[in-house]
């Protein structure tokens, strides 16, 4: 299968021009572009181009409104509350990201509580924001059922992913960005797409029975990390973005890979601490002299630091896109025939 290679600039406006082809304002579009590049050139294609399709044909069809602009009122001195207004995650996580950091020196610690919201793509980017402004940070973010409580057959939980990251004076910050299951489910959506297999130990089949074939997975359920202890994170995660939230729980929301049917009503939480207060001024140099340690031991290497390095490249090469799905943004985008 051959591969389309753009530049970033060009896969950008690949992305803006599909989804206002369907129905999503100029600044939505950005900001989801923004974001969908973002991720793809950080390595993580599940969530990044691969996505475009579903958003678009989900934009035309009103699943999500890709022309609402989300709406924030301060609840306390430390939580904002945030209505995505069933449109898009991006421009509400964007409102969130600009307000946390001075909420959180005030406070100390600061939340921002999103509902009836979208898909939220990479979460580990959103908590790099805010650690690049000297922030600890977390997300948390429910998804539509896809892991089964432990023992069971019946997905109730979403792959609901957890990210955290931490300024490290000096360096980039430290980023952790995990799904519940053993990989994010827009990994076998992207394998489906291309009619690709997946590994062992990704999904199961409706039955329940192990399974390499990416459609039947999508039909399934994951595989939780950690079996049992997997299962009661999601669950975890379930409570902080859907029940905290009055969003959607994971078995009550619709799917993210349909075009029709109702918004999906997902929920995202933020929280911000400013470690300055918390550490007496120490948190610089026990990060530094955590760093030191992690290097320290041979073969090992920070979580989240692969990312560095794919996008220097993606910045000097560009993106390498697969064919069909190059393909089908073109098309979305009304721009079959035309170059890239």
């Amino acid at each position: 299968m051959t591969d389309v290679t753009l530049t970033l600039q060009e896969a950008h406006e690949l992305v803006f021009q599909a989804l206002v082809a369907n129905r999503t304002s100029a600044e939505n579009a950005r900001q989801v572009a923004d974001a969908l590049v973002a991720a793809e050139a950080a390595g993580q294609p599940g969530h990044g181009l691969s996505r475009v399709p579903v958003y678009a044909v989900q934009s035309r069809s009103g699943k999500v409104d890709g022309y609402v602009m989300p709406e924030m009122e301060k609840a306390a001195p430390g939580l904002l509350r945030i209505d995505a207004r069933n449109g898009f995650a991006y421009p509400a996580i964007s409102l969130a990201l600009e307000a946390l950091p001075e909420m959180a020196r005030t406070q100390g610690i600061a939340m921002a509580a999103i509902r009836r919201s979208h898909h939220f793509g990479l979460g580990g980017a959103h908590c790099e924001v805010l650690a690049d402004k000297g922030l600890v940070s977390f997300v948390f973010g429910n998804a539509p059922a896809a892991i089964a409580p432990w023992g069971g057959k019946t997905a109730l939980f979403g792959t609901n992913p957890i990210a955290f990251a931490a300024p490290v004076p000096g360096q980039p910050a430290l980023v952790i960005d995990m799904a519940m299951s053993n990989v994010a489910k827009g990994k076998i959506m992207r394998a489906e797409m291309l009619g690709q297999p997946i590994p062992e130990g990704w999904a199961l089949d409706e039955d329940g029975n192990p399974t390499t074939d990416a459609s039947k997975a999508m039909k399934g359920t994951m595989v939780p990390i950690g079996g049992a202890k997997g299962a009661a994170l999601a669950l975890m995660v379930d409570v902080l973005g859907g029940a905290l939230l009055g969003a959607a729980l994971g078995h009550q929301a619709p799917s993210l890979f349909k075009a029709d049917g109702p918004p999906m009503d997902l929920g995202q939480v933020i929280i911000a601490i400013d470690p300055q207060l918390s550490s007496f001024g120490a948190f610089g140099d026990k990060m530094l002299a955590l760093v030191d340690a992690i290097d320290g031991v041979e073969g090992a290497r920070l979580p989240g630091s692969r990312r560095i390095g794919l996008r220097e490249a993606a910045r000097r090469d560009g993106l390498k896109l697969p064919q069909p799905i190059h393909d089908e943004i073109r098309a979305l985008a009304g721009r079959v025939g035309r170059a890239a």
